[in-house]
């Protein structure tokens, strides 16, 4: 994936948001317009109050997560993975298997702030300058998205700033639902790719 195509996706979505947002104002302005200042402002009143709320839930997993790469434990989980990424993602690359091992790690952590340039770096070493989402690129893009989490960070910050009574119990079922989608999601890439090389090598017959 090139800057380029990057920047397209980042255009994309500023217009998407741009859009639900004065979708959203001129709604508002049908239904009730006497209110609409007032939601505006209590709607950003709640958005800087909770993005503060976060900051301080941020700084002590982001410390953790210091103290975690300091010690050596993401290389080490990373190292652990490569293996299986090779196998899933057909990548012989060794520096590739590297950087998408880290960007799983991160997310499995739970710092998705952390994966992004991982993520970012991974697709741009599987392009393969055809202008189309290969095979690699399109399985990482799943298991991004699916993504097997042992430490719901955002989430658990989420809940404790929502005043949850035990935000942190929200572990088993996130690792569960999790595991079972990237399982999924893994199985289904695989059987889409073999339908696609079977109708592909009927055609050149």
């Amino acid at each position: 994936m090139t800057f380029i195509h990057i920047s397209r996706i980042k255009i994309s979505m500023n217009i998407f948001w741009i859009m639900m947002m004065l979708s959203s104002i001129l709604v508002l302005l049908i239904t009730n317009p006497a209110e609409m200042l007032n939601e505006m402002i209590g709607a950003s009143t709640s958005a800087l109050e909770l993005c503060i709320e976060l900051c301080a839930v941020y700084v002590v997993w982001l410390g953790f997560i210091e103290v975690v790469d300091a010690s050596g434990l993401s290389q080490k989980l990373a190292k652990l993975l490569r293996p299986l990424i090779k196998k899933i993602f057909k990548v012989d690359n060794e520096e590739t298997q590297k950087i998408i091992a880290l960007n799983i790690s991160a997310n499995m952590l739970g710092v998705g702030n952390a994966a992004t340039p991982m993520g970012i770096r991974a697709m741009q070493a599987l392009d393969d300058q055809s202008g189309k989402a290969n095979f690699a690129m399109i399985m990482l893009l799943v298991i991004n998205a699916t993504s097997i989490q042992l430490l719901p960070t955002t989430v658990i910050g989420l809940r404790s700033t929502a005043g949850s009574a035990n935000p942190s119990d929200i572990i088993l079922p996130t690792l569960i639902v999790t595991f079972t989608t990237t399982i999924l999601g893994i199985i289904l890439c695989h059987s889409i790719e073999k339908i696609r090389k079977k109708i592909k090598g009927r055609k050149r017959e």
